[in-house]
């Protein structure tokens, strides 16, 4: 069913737009190919992903530094692989990996169509927790910064989604209405949630098919959004 009086729409980046998954992994494989072949990457990544989507977790609620994200990680990754790998190594392989990631782009089936579409009827912006830089980078080097006017980071609000000011300072650098917008994300927690604690609409990118509650506007598929907007 189509939402009415929609004018603005909120995307989170990472995992929505922005494959991250496939990126961090061919990011982790040029390094590894170079500097630690004996790396097995599958068996790396199988690792990394729960323990950085946990760390993650802990940072959007002030638990853990940004600089404590950035060693925790793969720290805890390597010891899971029982790789031995030095507080020195683990931090030349930190900054490398944030200085490669926006060099691959691949993005979630789907984005540019459904970006042209919504792009004729509605104004897009972008609500990220990720670091600036190199989120602004992944947005110009993808090709994606000519669809938004807008780019809400959590280091520009000073907060993280969920917390309520990230999306009253988005709604506020977009001259948007909070009762004409909605916000599209990946997560239940941050994105979802996050959103309609403060009343704004929402719709839950469902990549991986997960059993959500009841009354959750959601998508497989970025160009199921058009049964909505």
């Amino acid at each position: 069913m189509k939402i009415k009086h929609i004018e603005d729409i909120f995307f989170d980046l990472d995992h929505t737009l922005w494959d991250f998954d496939r990126n961090s992994e061919l990011t982790f494989e040029n390094i590894f190919q170079r500097n630690h072949p004996s790396v097995e990457i599958k068996t790396f990544i199988e690792k990394y992903v729960p323990i950085n989507k946990a760390c993650w977790e802990l940072y959007q609620y002030d638990k853990i530094s940004h600089a404590d994200l950035r060693y925790i990680r793969l720290k805890h990754s390597f010891d899971a692989i029982n790789y031995a790998v030095s507080d020195e190594q683990i931090e030349c392989i930190s900054q490398e990996y944030i200085e490669l990631l926006p060099d691959n782009n691949n993005l979630f089936d789907g984005t540019f169509e459904v970006l042209d579409y919504l792009n004729k009827d509605y104004n897009l912006h972008i609500i990220t927790n990720g670091f600036a830089d190199v989120q602004f980078r992944k947005i110009k080097n993808s090709n994606l910064a000519g669809y938004f006017d807008t780019i809400t980071n959590s280091e520009m609000a000073g907060v993280k989604k969920p917390n309520p000011i990230i999306f009253e300072y988005a709604l506020e650098l977009a001259k948007a209405k909070k009762e004409n917008s909605i916000m599209i994300g990946d997560s239940l927690e941050a994105d979802i949630k996050g959103a309609l604690a403060i009343g704004l609409d929402a719709i839950f990118f469902n990549e991986s098919n997960i059993v959500v509650e009841h009354g959750v506007k959601q998508v497989n598929h970025l160009l199921e959004l058009k049964k909505y907007l």
